[in-house]
């Protein structure tokens, strides 16, 4: 046996070993080893979304706007924001569609207020968000803002990762409509779940009136009672971990109310934090153990739920398996809290109820798009877009693939639009807003909107582009069915959408470097049950979306200008 086979032997006994003794160890700890070797690498749901109802709030059609992000990032102030939402009204851009002025990051203080509150920067926002909010809405327009999911934002300032309530009841007060939700200095909700030794709830003041004990408990999956020799009663919950398995609890209330729920536990072994699920009644209630050391073996934690006079159902799981389920439960978290705080508000205050458009900025790590719908109106299918050519097109590209996801209140989102920035030319801007009203992606202005009042020749071009009614009418369309590729024909996209009166739009993208002659019959298009479209035996009416020419025919034949498109609307 050579010298080096020797060693290779030693190194797999050594990591059998090991793994062996963590197999053991993660047994011995109530956990599943299985559940979760499973998780790893994985980013797919895994939580079954089934019986959860789609997310009912904010803009049924994408939202039409302007974010101060791309212009002024962090230097933004209450004045260039107005300034700015003064601009969309005057030059016709809220008149064609564009009412949210949305404060990306740095509107926000460092510090949050006495009442642990976010606060408009001291500086640059003297007068407050409130305030802003009112002049903004004064001018017919909705104020937008931003915040993240995760302990700070991008810029690291205070986001709302544990103050997702506080901030939601903040934002409604303030009479904000719509809210970005960021994903930067995210923290993934553990698999990882303690065994539970046993429950005590009682009324604040009281002592225990009522104890779950685990062999009381109705089990699913993998969970069971399992033996814990460190704790006091030598027993308890375990296998809840990563989706193993559920603890269902019955329980007869004398008097419904408030009640403090003690979470008996063990301590971890090593030190990290670990998560579970309380649902009582159907209502989702979340326990963060804490990392620690394990000076004593067991803990306690203690939240309040709400229990109802006579039978209540108690369930204990913990769904996290993957990153995409711990970010569902987070963004899904805020959502709610937006949703309810308008609506108390509204009821707070005896006024109109303002619903916030919910915008999951997660950059399509998780695979947002199949769980979105149930989370929010909006999910970012890419990382952040610039104004470059290349950029576009990667994120087009990305997001064409994704048409089945977008419905009413529900849609795509690419990013904002970089029309009028960088060194895109004339037709690569015209392109560009193109594809995104094919997409039915939100149109978010992401230029300095204030040069367009300046008389140039460019900014004459960007707005004309901008305001092309017949394009944000595709856009803005009730179905939200975004278009998906018919074919490639010479290096030529042919995508197309179905439209609510039965009309469908057809686009041509050319990305080469040179003009492309592209030709299709639209009897081709009715064999598309995705574009529903009826065949005639009259022809067509065809009309040209950035000409407004309009011709009646059974065909389609031009020519596309590199990095051009030629788009119709198409009737029968």
């Amino acid at each position: 046996m050579t010298g080096a086979l020797v060693v290779i032997i030693s190194i797999l006994v050594i990591l059998i070993l090991a793994f062996a003794t963590w197999f053991l160890a993660m047994k011995a700890d109530g956990k599943c080893p299985l559940c979760m070797i499973k998780a790893i690498g994985r980013k797919k749901l895994t939580i079954d979304l089934s019986d959860v109802p789609d997310y009912e709030n904010g803009n049924k059609l994408p939202i039409m706007g302007w974010s101060s992000w791309n212009t002024l990032r962090h230097h933004i102030s209450e004045e260039s924001i107005y300034d700015s939402a003064k601009v969309l009204v005057d030059t016709g851009l809220a008149d064609a569609g564009y009412q949210y002025v949305n404060l990306d990051d740095c509107w926000q203080s460092s510090m949050r207020d006495e009442d642990g509150k976010l606060q408009g920067d001291l500086e640059t926002f003297p007068s407050g968000i409130e305030e802003l909010c009112r002049r903004i809405n004064a001018l017919g327009l909705k104020m937008g803002l931003y915040s993240s999911n995760g302990s700070h934002t991008c810029e690291d300032l205070p986001a709302s990762l544990g103050n997702e309530e506080l901030d939601a009841k903040t934002i409604a007060s303030w009479g904000v409509e719509y809210l970005k939700y960021d994903f930067c200095h995210h923290k993934k909700l553990s698999g990882s779940t303690p065994i539970i030794e046993y429950i005590d709830l009682s009324r604040k003041g009281h002592h225990a009136e009522y104890t779950l004990r685990p062999e009381k408990a109705k089990f699913t999956g993998r969970a069971r009672v399992v033996k814990a020799k460190d704790l006091p009663t030598g027993k308890g919950i375990g296998y809840l971990n990563h989706g193993a398995g559920t603890a269902t609890f019955e329980l007869e209330v004398e008097s419904g109310g408030i009640y403090v729920m003690t979470i008996h536990s063990n301590k971890n072994w090593i030190n990290f934090k670990r998560y579970m699920q309380v649902i009582v009644n159907g209502k989702l209630y979340e326990a963060h153990f804490p990392s620690g050391h394990s000076f004593s073996p067991d803990a306690r934690l203690q939240i309040e739920v709400r229990l109802r006079s006579g039978e209540n159902t108690i369930k204990l799981c913990n769904p996290v398996v993957t990153s995409a389920d711990s970010e569902y439960i987070q963004y899904k978290r805020m959502g709610d809290a937006l949703k309810n705080a308008s609506k108390e508000w509204a009821a707070y205050t005896h006024t109109e109820e303002k619903p916030i458009t919910y915008s999951i900025c997660e950059w399509g790590w998780g695979n947002p798009w199949n769980w979105g719908a149930k989370a929010g109106n909006m999910w970012r299918t890419t990382m952040d877009i610039n104004a470059g050519w290349h950029s576009i097109v990667s994120l087009y590209r990305k997001t064409l693939k994704l048409y089945k996801f977008s419905s009413p209140g529900h849609v795509n989102d690419p990013d904002m639009l970089e029309v009028g920035n960088g060194k895109l030319t004339p037709e690569e801007n015209k392109s560009h807003f193109t594809l995104w009203c094919m997409l039915a992606a939100p149109l978010v202005l992401g230029n300095d909107i204030r040069k367009l009042e300046d008389g140039s020749k460019k900014s004459s071009i960007i707005l004309s582009i901008l305001t092309n009614n017949s394009l944000i009418l595709i856009d803005q369309d009730p179905l939200v069915k975004p278009a998906k590729l018919i074919k490639r024909s010479g290096g030529v996209d042919i995508i197309a959408r179905p439209l609510y009166n039965g009309d469908i739009a057809v686009c041509f993208f050319n990305n080469t470097g040179n003009k492309k002659p592209v030709d299709i019959n639209i009897d081709e298009l009715c064999e598309d049950e995705y574009l529903g479209f009826r065949r005639s035996n009259r022809g067509y009416e065809i009309h040209d979306l950035w000409s407004d020419n309009r011709v009646n025919n059974t065909k389609i034949s031009t020519g596309v200008p590199k990095h051009g498109v030629k788009v119709f609307r198409i009737s029968n």
